[in-house]
């Protein structure tokens, strides 16, 4: 780092000029960092830049929350097991006004900026949408100057480091924290006591009542981990509060002293384990153990700080629902709902109907999934075990609701069995979503399809018993990090148009109508889209050793692997295309490079052999010269939200191919859309309202409705039907079943053939034909630059919708009923 000729001090430490923050700088630096100008690493320039920017975030943060707390207002409090927050300097410096300010200063030193932010890791908090829409809600909410608190897990090691070793998924632990995180404050006056285990008494109190004591426990302290979130363009800072596990005992001396050295710090090691991974394999006991430990640790945290909160400025809890909005992101929290009614009857003395009452005017829930094995079940035998209180508790609620169920619905015993929270079976289990909308006021999807699959397929009972419980609230993301953070330059194209207004107002972006046809902005979209290309072309080299064609269509499908998303399908697409410009060199067919990326789960054996055949049919396409720069097939490895900037701005095809009726929303096709990719796509999730958004004409559609996958099904679906009825299918099965590609093991796909002919749950064969036609007509409009770049536009335009201040203000208007409160320095 080198010296500029002069350094102007200022002595205010938040202040904003070009002088404050420059000397904030170089005062962390020294004092934070323990360096001069001359012997700074680029990490020494990046803690000290970090801290200079979160002193002037806690001045906000402090104000937001004197003033939060003077006014008495109402807070969401928002609990989720995952948040997928990306890296924050650049955000952070967005959103107070100062990242082209820092860009300057830091040349005056000969530093990048953007090799600086390179230095900052991506915090592993999250697995994939539901904890990057955590994300997007928290920032949202910033943006919007509500007031409101997240809860989470600190995760030491968070999700894996995904790494590709001959071809297949190995995990590494991701230890995002060994050089510490400068934007985390750890709050050790708030750590809160966690009880597992031990044993239920009753006694009579000293008035006469029923007393009841959870005793003989193992303990955990949980250590709150303190987060600003920042507003865009206000002085709003509101808290991220994850929370780390500490043992109650550190060291037992004695045994030390004994000489079991290994012994000594046990309970230390199995106390902190519950906040070391995110998502532990629950394919044993121990796994699923750890996994209930986790999201019970969390929620009792989270409840005694919501409960600490409310006393200090109220001496009862009569108006807590109109203080305290609490929303359970996914089932994950869903024991919150016998948490909160342990701490009021047990801790502060409240009757059943009181405390009743209280939880469920007070706490939401959002449903995440259709999935049968995502919406979690927890065996009687394991809460007995692990959380005897709470199953007391909830088998009290059932027995409560199932008697209104009987009172309303007499004698229908089949109702009260669908109903009841308890799955009765070989195995007894709690039922967590049924605990949520029993214990809620509010049950939201978030998808119109989505929502009404709840309603209709899911819990048709429960919505029939309820209707007034059941909402939508669509997703959405924020335009902040999502365009102006990863595509400035588009950022700079649409402002320099409609002007900037649009950053906290997405619905602005319908100006944008009015230059479809104005070939500069057509021209200069084409710029930007070549130039992100690029850039990611770049990173594919150095990442994958794979060269690819700037001017190639890229095709890309980035998430979660799993089999309803439907890699598979691609894939499968891929092999029939490469077949067909095998046998025929003069077909005339737009190059392509396909592009995929994400984690399977580690214990997902099946997504895993999906990331193994991509792989092999990778290695053999990519070195066949017959086809040289025709087809190009990558997987970029430890797919993450760093990547995901770089890639979704390079796309010129999303892939968005699950079949109808399994995502509940997707987040990522509203991104690709954001950024000028045109989607292909099933009506599937929020699909279905981005292509009424941007038209039928501008969204590239194929496949059967959620209704027609239902009736297939039921009429008895043969895959090996549809097999036999399509030519390029049948062989490309056949060039599976023979390993072509994966010469070395002719049986290595044998699991994947088989479950094509003979299950194909997720309908990969009744759709394929409909999907190599839709390519073909992407094919076709991508010759037609021009063409493809108004649908670009109209895309992008018609993307307000999906802006997630849109989602936010509907949850604070008719869930939450929390306002505004605009903070002042």
């Amino acid at each position: 780092m080198s010296t500029p000729e002069s350094v102007l001090i200022e002595d205010d430490r938040t202040g904003m000029t070009p002088e404050a923050l420059e000397r904030a700088v170089l005062d962390h630096l020294h004092f934070t960092a323990l360096k001069d100008v001359r012997s700074a690493t680029a990490r020494d320039v990046f803690e000290a830049v970090a801290h200079a920017v979160r002193d002037r975030l806690v001045h906000r943060w402090m104000r937001t929350k004197e003033e939060h707390t003077r006014q008495d207002t109402k807070r969401v409090y928002y609990l989720s097991a995952e948040y997928l927050l990306g890296r924050a300097l650049s955000q952070n410096l967005s959103n107070l006004g100062v990242h082209e300010l820092t860009r300057a200063l830091l040349a005056r030193y000969d530093v990048d900026l953007e090799t600086l932010l390179e230095e900052e890791p991506d915090p592993g908090l999250g697995n994939g949408g539901l904890g990057r829409l955590a994300a997007c809600f928290m920032e949202s909410l910033a943006t919007l100057e509500l007031p409101a608190v997240g809860y989470g897990i600190r995760y030491e090691f968070g999700i894996f480091d995904q790494k590709i070793e001959q071809g297949r998924q190995i995990e590494r632990a991701d230890d995002w924290l060994r050089k510490g995180n400068p934007w985390e404050h750890p709050r050790y006056d708030y750590a809160v006591p966690v009880q597992f285990y031990g044993r239920v008494e009753e006694r009579t109190g000293a008035q006469g009542g029923l007393q009841i004591e959870w005793v003989e426990t193992e303990d955990v302290i949980g250590v709150p981990y303190d987060t600003p979130i920042a507003g865009y363009d206000n002085n709003t800072v509101n808290t991220l509060r994850l929370w780390s596990a500490k043992a109650t005992k550190e060291l037992n001396l004695t045994v030390f002293n004994d000489g079991d050295y290994r012994k000594a710090v046990e309970e230390k090691s199995l106390s902190e384990s519950i906040s070391k991974v995110l998502y532990p394999n629950d394919r044993s006991a121990e796994g699923r153990e750890l996994r209930l430990k986790q999201q019970y640790f969390f929620v009792c945290c989270s409840i005694a700080d919501i409960i600490r909160r409310h006393k200090r400025t109220h001496d009862t809890f009569e108006s807590f629902p109109d203080k305290a909005a609490i929303q359970l992101n996914d089932t994950h929290p869903a024991i919150a709902v016998a948490e909160l009614m342990r701490v009021l009857m047990d801790l502060e003395g409240l009757g059943w109907d009181e405390a009743w009452d209280i939880t469920t005017r007070s706490i939401g829930y959002t449903n995440h999934t259709l999935l049968p094995e995502a919406l979690e079940k927890w065996p009687v035998w394991m809460f007995e075990r692990l959380l005897p209180r709470h199953l007391g508790i909830i088998y009290e609620i059932n027995r409560r609701f199932l008697l209104d169920v009987h009172v309303r619905h007499p004698k229908d015993v089949a109702l009260q069995r669908t109903l009841s929270i308890i799955e009765e079976g070989s195995t007894k289990q709690i039922r967590m979503a049924h605990l949520a909308v029993v214990g809620s006021h509010s049950v939201n999807g978030v998808a119109a399809l989505h929502s009404e699959l709840i309603t209709t397929q899911l819990m048709p009972e429960f919505a029939k018993f309820w209707p007034h419980k059941f909402n939508n609230k669509t997703n959405g993301v924020t335009p902040r990090r999502w365009i102006m953070q990863a595509n400035p330059e588009l950022t700079q194209a649409i402002s320099s148009r409609i002007g900037e207004a649009w950053l906290k107002d997405l619905s602005q972006l319908a100006r944008l109508h009015d230059f479809v046809d104005d070939e500069d902005f057509l021209g200069e979209l084409q710029r930007i889209k070549r130039h992100n290309k690029a850039a990611l072309a770049d990173i594919i080299l150095e990442r994958t050793g794979v060269q690819v064609c700037v001017d190639s269509i890229f095709d890309v499908q980035v998430k979660r692997l799993h089999q309803y998303k439907r890699q598979l399908l691609n894939c499968l697409h891929i092999i029939g295309l490469y077949w067909q410009l095998k046998q025929d060199p003069e077909l005339d067919r737009v190059p392509r490079t396909f592009i995929f990326g994400g984690k399977a789960a580690p214990g997902y054996w099946v997504a895993k052999q999906h990331i193994k055949l991509i792989h092999d049919v990778a290695e053999i396409v990519n070195h066949d010269p017959a086809i040289a720069g025709r087809l190009r097939v990558v997987f970029i490895p430890n797919y993450n939200v760093s990547l995901a900037e770089r890639i979704i701005p390079a796309t010129d095809v999303s892939e968005q191919i699950s079949m109808a009726g399994k995502e509940a929303s997707g987040t990522g096709n509203m991104k690709f859309a954001m950024n000028g990719a045109l989607t292909v796509g099933t009506l599937d999730g929020a699909n279905i309202e981005i292509r009424e958004e941007v038209g039928e004409e501008n969204f590239f559609l194929f496949g059967l409705v959620a209704k027609e996958v239902r009736e297939l099904k039921a009429s008895g679906y043969n895959p090996q039907a549809f097999i036999e009825r399509s030519p390029l299918l049948s062989q490309v099965v056949e060039l599976l079943e023979s390993g072509f590609f994966s010469p070395g093991e002719p049986g290595r796909f044998a699991e994947v053939v088989r479950d094509l002919r003979h299950e194909d749950e997720y309908l990969l064969c009744a759709d394929f034909d409909a999907y190599v036609a839709c390519q073909q007509e992407v094919d076709r409009v991508y010759r037609d630059q021009r063409e493809w770049t108004r649908r670009v536009v109209c895309n992008i335009a018609s993307m307000g919708k999906f802006s997630s201040d849109r989602t936010i203000m509907q949850y604070a208007s008719e869930i939450w009923g929390v306002a505004p409160v605009p903070i002042t320095l």
